[in-house]
C-alpha cells in the first residue's frame, strides 16, 4: 500500500515563503556578534572549541549561509524522496517514505534524536531503498521528524516522551501497510528504538541501534579495560560540563527556547557546538560533514520554529513518568553499534543484561554521533550487515 492509499495519510511539500528566507538573510545580516573567545587558537585543534564554537569559524559560517547557501535546493530533495503527514493522538506527524522497488524489500522506520533531523538521511535512503548491491537487504524507508521537530506539529501538551512516540511510531507504520517491520535509530532515535523492539515484539522483527543503554545499578566487575574506558567516558560526559545542553533543556526548554527561535546566530552556534565536539574530527566538523547538510539541519529548525519544541525532548524523557524504563528488556534480536567517536558507548557485558538476543555486535573504526552524514557508505553497510542478521532469525 503506498502511503496516499490510506485516508488519513496526505502528502506534503515543503516550501519556505521568500519572505522567510528574505528574514532570516537579513536577521544574519544585522546580527551581533560577542568578542572573540580566549583561548589558544593559533594551531586548528580540539583546544580552539574549549569555550565554544569559535568565533572566526562561525563569521565564515554565517556569511556562507546568506550569501550561498540553497535552502530550495534541500526542499527540492525532501520533495523528490516523498513527504507525507498523518495525525496521530491529537498530533500532526510528518515523515519521509521512499519505497523500494524490490519486491523483497523489508519496512524499515528511522528515528533521529537532537540535534539532528531527518537532514541526516537524505543522502543514504535511496541506496537503503535500492541497493546498488543486489544481494543487500532491501528496505521501505519511513523517516518520521520527532513531535516538535521539523515539519511534525509542536505538542501543546505534556506527555509526548520516548513511550507515547514509539507507539506513535507503530500506528504511523501501520497506516502505511506495514504491520512487521525493523527499527534503526540513534541518540534519541536509539532509544525510541530501543523501546519499539521491547514494547513491541508482534509488530517490530529487530532493531539496530546505534545508543544502546544499559541498565542502571550494574558495576564494573569483569570488564575488559577497553570496556571500563568506555564506561568512564560516558559517565565523565553525562556527569560533566559537556552534559550541561541536556541538563538545560531538560529543566528550562522554554528559556533557550526564546534565543534559539529568535536568533538564527544562537541556534546556529548552539547546534554547531555539537556538530563539532561529537564528530569523528580533529578540528572542524566539516572535515567529514557537509557545510551544506549541516545548514539544512539547521534551516530546518529555523524555519519551522522549533528550537523550544524540540528541545522539550529533554524535559519529556528525562525523569518521571516518560522517562526510560529501567527493567526495559528487549527480546527482538538486536544489532548494536558503537562508533568510536559517540558521546556514550555501552560495553557488551552491560547491553546483554537489556538485549537479550544480540545477532551482531559492531564497533567501527571511524564515525561519531552523526554517522549517516560523517561515513555514510560505512553507515549504510552497517546497517544492512546489522538488519540483514535480524532478518535472517526470523526467516
Amino acid at each position: 500500500m503506498s502511503a496516499l492509499g490510506h485516508v488519513d495519510v496526505q502528502a506534503f511539500e515543503a516550501h519556505a515563503t521568500d519572505a522567510e528566507l528574505d528574514d532570516l538573510r537579513t536577521r544574519l545580516a544585522t546580527a551581533r556578534l560577542p568578542e572573540t573567545e580566549t583561548v589558544h587558537r593559533a594551531e586548528p585543534g580540539p583546544r580552539r572549541w574549549e569555550q565554544g564554537v569559535p568565533l572566526a569559524d562561525l563569521v565564515d559560517l554565517v556569511n556562507y549561509w546568506r550569501t550561498r547557501y540553497n535552502w530550495r535546493s534541500f526542499e527540492e530533495r525532501l520533495n523528490q524522496i516523498g513527504q507525507f503527514r498523518t495525525t496521530i493522538d491529537g498530533l500532526g506527524i510528518h515523515f519521509l517514505h521512499r519505497r523500494s522497488t524490490r519486491a523483497d524489500a523489508t519496512p524499515l522506520i528511522v528515528t533521529h534524536g537532537w540535534p539532528g533531523s531527518i537532514a541526516e538521511f537524505v543522502d543514504v535512503v535511496d541506496e537503503l531503498a535500492d541497493p546498488k548491491d543486489a544481494g543487500a537487504p532491501a528496505f521501505h524507508v519511513v523517516i518520521p521528524s520527532l513531535p516538535g521537530f521539523g515539519y511534525s506539529e509542536k505538542p501543546a501538551i505534556t506527555g509526548w516522551g520516548i513511550g507515547k512516540i514509539a507507539t506513535a511510531w507503530v500506528e504511523l507504520m501501520d497506516r502505511l501497510g506495514y504491520t512487521e517491520f525493523v527499527a534503526h535509530g540513534g541518540d534519541w532515535g536509539g532509544v525510541i528504538t530501543t523501546v519499539l523492539g521491547a514494547r513491541f515484539p508482534e509488530h517490530v522483527l529487530g532493531i539496530h541501534t546505534l545508543t544502546p543503554q544499559a541498565p542502571p545499578g550494574l558495576t564494573t566487575d569483569g570488564l575488559s579495560a577497553a570496556d571500563r574506558t568506555w564506561v568512564e567516558a560516558t559517565r565523565d560526559f553525562w556527569e560533566g560540563p559537556r552534559a550541561a545542553f541536556a541538563k538545560l533543556q531538560a529543566a528550562r526548554p522554554q528559556t533557550i527556547g526564546y534565543s534559539l527561535v529568535d536568533s538564527p546566530v544562537g541556534l546556529l552556534a548552539w547546534i554547531l557546538d555539537k556538530f563539532a565536539e561529537w564528530t569523528d574530527t580533529e578540528d572542524s566538523p566539516f572535515e567529514t560533514v557537509s557545510v551544506d547538510r549541516v545548514l539544512d539541519n539547521v534551516t530546518l529548525y529555523w524555519l519551522t520554529r522549533t528550537g523550544a519544541s524540540s528541545a522539550r525532548i529533554y524535559s519529556e524523557s528525562h525523569g518521571g513518568i516518560n522517562a526510560f524504563d529501567p527493567d526495559l528488556r528487549v527480546d527482538v534480536p538486536s544489532a548494536l553499534s558503537m562508533y568510536p567517536h559517540d558521546i556514550e558507548k555501552c560495553p557488551r557485558p552491560w547491553a546483554e543484561e537489556r538485549f537479550r538476543q544480540i545477532v551482531r555486535w559492531h564497533a567501527p573504526e571511524t564515525g561519531g554521533h552523526f554517522p549517516s552524514l560523517e561515513v555514510p557508505e560505512q553507515f549504510v553497510k552497517d546497517l544492512q550487515d546489522g538488519l540483514a542478521a535480524v532478518l535472517a532469525v526470523n526467516r
